[in-house]
């Protein structure tokens, strides 16, 4: 059942001084201005976005600036490739920045040859590279698109029919979540492309995208917070919201891992009487992440914060959404990846009218979702446990042998059965699983290396080798700058 909270009228107004604290605290948490005169509309799933993107690439005059970590070699892909290359024919400007590691087997040179030929430009970001060992951890996140300077779009969608799901075989599309932009923050996203761009080769050319004077086009003040590696401005930005928020905290996430910081601040607000709810996939395209996500759901379901897991194919949306008033919506996942490894970009939102429609998807993603809750506590020994009427429960029977094991596996059939009709599932014991897998793993590497080993000791040299080649080819290029002409001139 859903329902929609009728929130009182908050006590900072526009004038009020603890208003203005609270701009001047989210600024400079995210180190992004709040900007007003904007229109923000939200996009639902892929299809919505792919069909708003294609219209807008096939309008374009000017210029097209594309920024996304995946773009794949399949029948969406190759949509957009030909729509980018029809347009680059026709004399736009066209620019586009793909992650490398991201369209890593997706996408290679032969699948953007009819686009360079047309006359685009194509950049990766980041590909391996000599003298920086681990340097390729780095990512381009980002999901962007900029068109004449005018109309922007920002998102948690790649380009890939995986996204539409498989109709034929029953797979259901992915859920994803985005929106589209006009007004003085498109200027601001062309930006944040242009960054991306220079880091890669040489800066976008003078008057690209050409952009007309940012004139108002709403009245939806947000922040553009483009992250970057190190930085952690989206970090902070959750925390102080996770910190500042009155009422409602309600938040999805695709590849949730919950470091403490954030999980204790979550906790104290859910401790503080908020109403903090955690959507997360039930079933994801990388398993090891879904693992990592529900080993964090103990404290957090202890201090009050509600759990569910999404029951369609693969839930990708990146939100927030705090007291009717504050919305965010973009590319950064609640880890460390995203908040401190990545190049992401999303957009916070001040205004009641978008955080009030982001609400109400967020309560229509909870009918098909499984709340997860904890078991009854259980009685340590010589503790009284009395009933609401006062008088002491019967001891329970603990069974034995076989009828125990018949009792325990009633048990979980029945939390199989109560999570289909009740959606909710209760939270077991911690699984010795990934426990015994480890043991296993690290015994069989024992054995190996005892038995073979020049298997364990081959992939070791190969590494080692590795680092040495990149710490050489450092140590020559700081050696060559000190050596050169330029270093030995007085300040």
């Amino acid at each position: 059942m859903s329902y929609t909270a009728v929130m009182p009228p908050s006590p900072l107004t526009a004038s009020s001084p603890y208003r203005l604290l609270a701009e001047q605290a989210l600024s400079r948490a995210a180190g992004a201005p709040l900007l007003g005169g904007n229109a923000a509309e939200l996009l639902i799933d892929a299809e919505a976005h792919y069909a708003a993107w294609l219209a807008a690439i096939r309008g374009a005059r000017r210029s097209v600036l594309l920024e996304n970590y995946i773009i794949r070699d399949d029948a969406v892909g190759r949509t957009f490739r030909d729509a980018l290359a029809e347009r680059a024919r026709a004399g736009v400007f066209v620019a586009v920045v793909a992650d490398w590691m991201g369209c890593l087997g997706q996408s290679g040179a032969a699948f953007w040859r009819p686009l360079r030929e047309a006359g685009g430009e194509v950049r990766v970001y980041n590909p391996p590279r000599l003298g920086l060992s681990f340097g390729w951890i780095s990512r381009d996140h980002r999901k962007t698109l900029v068109v004449d300077g005018e109309r922007g779009f920002l998102s948690g969608v790649c380009i890939s029919a995986k996204w539409l799901g498989d109709p034929r075989r029953g797979v259901p599309p992915w859920r994803d979540t985005g929106v589209a932009l006009r007004g003085p923050v498109v200027a601001e996203l062309a930006a944040a492309f242009a960054d991306s761009w220079r880091l890669i080769g040489a800066p976008l050319p003078e008057g690209v995208p050409a952009a007309a004077s940012p004139v108002p086009a709403g009245d939806v003040a947000l922040r553009l917070i483009a992250t970057q590696p190190a930085t952690a401005g989206m970090y902070r930005l959750d925390q102080l919201v996770a910190a500042m928020a009155r009422r409602t905290l309600w938040l999805t996430d695709a590849y949730f891992v919950g470091v403490a910081p954030y999980v204790q601040a979550l906790a104290s607000a859910a401790r503080d009487g908020v109403d903090v709810r955690l959507l997360v996939p039930g079933s994801s395209d990388i398993p090891v992440v879904a693992g990592l996500s529900r080993s964090g759901y103990r404290p957090l379901l202890k201090a009050g914060v509600r759990v569910f897991e999404w029951n369609g194919s693969m839930l990708h949306a990146k939100t927030a959404v705090a007291d009717g008033q504050w919305a965010r919506v973009g590319s950064s996942n609640l880890n460390l990846a995203s908040w401190l490894g990545n190049r992401e970009i999303d957009v916070a939102v001040e205004d009641a009218g978008f955080a009030g429609q982001l609400a109400a998807q967020y309560e229509r993603d909870l009918e098909n979702a499984t709340e997860i809750v904890l078991s009854p506590r259980r009685r340590h020994r010589g503790e009284k446990v009395r009933s609401s009427s006062g008088q002491r429960p019967a001891r329970p029977h603990r069974g034995g042998g076989s009828s125990g094991r018949a009792a325990a596996g009633a048990l979980r059939l029945a939390n199989s059965v109560g999570a289909v009709i009740a959606d909710r599932r209760v939270l077991g014991d911690t699984s010795t699983t990934p426990l015994a897998a480890s043991v296993g793993l690290l015994a069989a590497i024992a054995v190996v290396a005892l038995l073979w080993p020049a298997i364990v000791a081959w992939p070791l040299a190969v590494l080692v080798a590795w680092l040495a080649l990149n710490l050489g080819v450092r140590a020559w290029r700081q050696y060559r700058r000190q050596r050169s002409p330029a270093a030995d001139e007085p300040d």
